[in-house]
Order: C-alpha cells, then sequence, then structure tokens
C-alpha cells in the first residue's frame, strides 16, 4: 500500500494501488499552453511525454540510437490538468535482436502534490540504429 499525503482528517490516507512499476524516467509540468478547449492537457502531449521516456529507457539500454517504430495497448486512464506534476516510468519488457519493448506508465502529483493518480500507460516499440539509420543489433 501507498501513503498519499495527508487526508481530510489530517491523517495519511493509503490507496490499494501498486503504485508505478519501472524507473522514474522524466518528470515535467503540464502548462497552460497544453490544454484543449476542455482545460485538460491534450492527449498527443502525454504521449508524447511517453515517448521521449522510452526512447530514453530503450537508448540506454541499446547503447544508442533508436527511433520509435509502435505504439500498442495504449490507455488513457485519467486527463491531466493544469498543474500537474507528470512523471514517467520505464520498464523494459523485451530485447529482440535489433529491437526493444518499454512498458511506460504516467503518473501525475497534485493537489499541492500529496496526491499521486495513475494517468496512462502504453507499451512502445522501439528499433536500434546505427550511424546511417539502419537497424542494427542491439548492444548486450
Amino acid at each position: 500500500m501507498n501513503t498519499n499525503g495527508p487526508g481530510r482528517n489530517g491523517k495519511s490516507d493509503t490507496k490499494p494501488d501498486t503504485g508505478p512499476k519501472g524507473g522514474l524516467t522524466i518528470r515535467t509540468l503540464a502548462m497552460p499552453a497544453d490544454t484543449n478547449p476542455a482545460g485538460d492537457i491534450f492527449g498527443g502531449w502525454v504521449m508524447s511525454q511517453l515517448d521521449i521516456a522510452g526512447a530514453i529507457a530503450a537508448s540506454q539500454r541499446a547503447q544508442g540510437r533508436c527511433a520509435t517504430v509502435a505504439v500498442e495497448a495504449m490507455s488513457f486512464i485519467a486527463p491531466v490538468k493544469v498543474g500537474d506534476v507528470l512523471c514517467v516510468y520505464c520498464d523494459i519488457l523485451s530485447v529482440g535482436t535489433t529491437s526493444i519493448s518499454v512498458a511506460v506508465e504516467a503518473w501525475v502529483r497534485r493537489n499541492k502534490f500529496w496526491d499521486r493518480v495513475k494517468v496512462t500507460e502504453a507499451v512502445f516499440i522501439y528499433v536500434a540504429l546505427d550511424e546511417h539509420g539502419n537497424k542494427r543489433p542491439v548492444e548486450g
């Protein structure tokens, strides 16, 4: 169980989520310029943050340049609001000859950072590239 901060009664509330899986890869602040007409952060902005984080994880694992080749099983669970701190976690799922599958989760900290909410998850597939942009074997 995770302690998410003080509740209405001043005591800590606990929630049954298991918390983020993988390592924290990026953290950024959701800004007003990234909102849709309803005032929520655009899903495309959120997706780009997941792709950036996944690419960092894949490039570290491949020890070099990688490119996104697919996104599978993306789920938007809750909206991201202006002022939320978006935290993106990555976990390498599998490594093929030239490809790497990365599970990516985004969680936000909101309401003065006490509340932690999972907002989206996806699996991104990357391919390792050489200096000429051609597929190459993943190192290690």
